[in-house]
C-alpha cells in the first residue's frame, strides 16, 4: 500500500488529466522509499509477514519476554519454539496500549515459557502486520505527498523558487539539491527509529 495516490499529488500539484499520472505513481513509490530508508521503518503493511527469532538470544533471562527486531502492529499467529501456538489470551504487547510493539510478553498465569525442542536458531515465529502502524500516520502521509510534489518539481530545471529545488545554472548544468526539504525532514525526526 501507498502512503498517498496519484489523485492526491495532482490535487497538491494543481495537476489535471492523466498524463504524469505513471510519473507520479512512480514518484510516490521512491518518496516513500526515501521515508521508510530515512525513519528505518516501514509506515504501515498491508498483508501479513512471519518472522523468525532465536529462542536463546531474542528472549529475557525469565524466558517471559521475545524481544522483537522490528516494528509489529497487529499479530495473527505466534508459534512457540516447541511448536505450541501461544493463544491471545497468553501474552501482552509491549507497549501496552499503542503501536509499534517491541516485545511479546507471556502472561505469569500462562503457565508457559519461551521455548524450543531441537535448535533455538529461528524456532519462534510471529506471523503479523510488521509495520509501524496498519494504516500510515497523518504525518507519514503528509510527508509523502509533500516529498512527491519536491520530486516531481525537481524534473523543473527552470530555477524554481522554493527552497531546494532544482536549478539551472548560467551555464547550462542541472544542480540537484543533495538534502530533503527542511519540513519534510521535521516531520519525519521524531518517528526515526535508531539502527540496532
Amino acid at each position: 500500500m501507498a502512503y498517498t495516490d496519484a489523485a492526491t499529488v495532482k490535487a497538491t500539484l494543481g495537476i489535471e488529466g492523466a498524463d504524469d499520472d505513471a510519473l507520479l505513481t512512480d514518484l510516490i513509490a521512491r518518496a516513500q522509499g526515501i521515508i521508510d530508508s530515512y525513519c528505518n521503518r516501514t509506515f504501515e503493511a498491508a498483508s501479513d509477514s512471519t518472522r523468525y527469532f532465536d529462542a536463546e538470544r531474542c528472549i529475557s533471562h525469565d524466558r517471559r519476554t521475545l524481544f522483537l527486531d522490528a516494528d509489529l502492529c497487529q499479530i495473527t499467529t505466534v508459534i512457540n519454539g516447541d511448536g505450541a501456538t501461544i493463544s491471545s489470551d497468553q501474552y501482552v504487547t509491549i507497549p501496552r496500549n499503542e503501536t509499534p510493539w517491541y516485545e511479546i510478553r507471556l502472561k505469569w498465569g500462562a503457565d508457559s515459557y519461551w521455548t524450543w525442542d531441537d535448535d533455538p536458531e529461528d524456532a519462534i515465529s510471529v506471523t503479523g502486520r510488521w509495520a509501524y502502524s496498519v494504516t500510515a500516520p497523518v504525518a507519514i502521509q503528509h510527508a509523502c505527498i509533500r516529498l512527491a510534489t519536491w520530486l516531481y518539481r525537481q524534473t523543473d530545471t527552470g530555477g524554481g523558487s522554493e527552497p531546494g529545488q532544482s536549478r539551472l545554472t548560467a551555464e547550462g548544468i542541472v544542480v540537484v539539491p543533495s538534502a530533503l526539504p527542511e519540513d519534510v525532514t521535521s516531520i519525519l525526526n521524531p518517528f526515526r527509529r535508531l539502527a540496532t
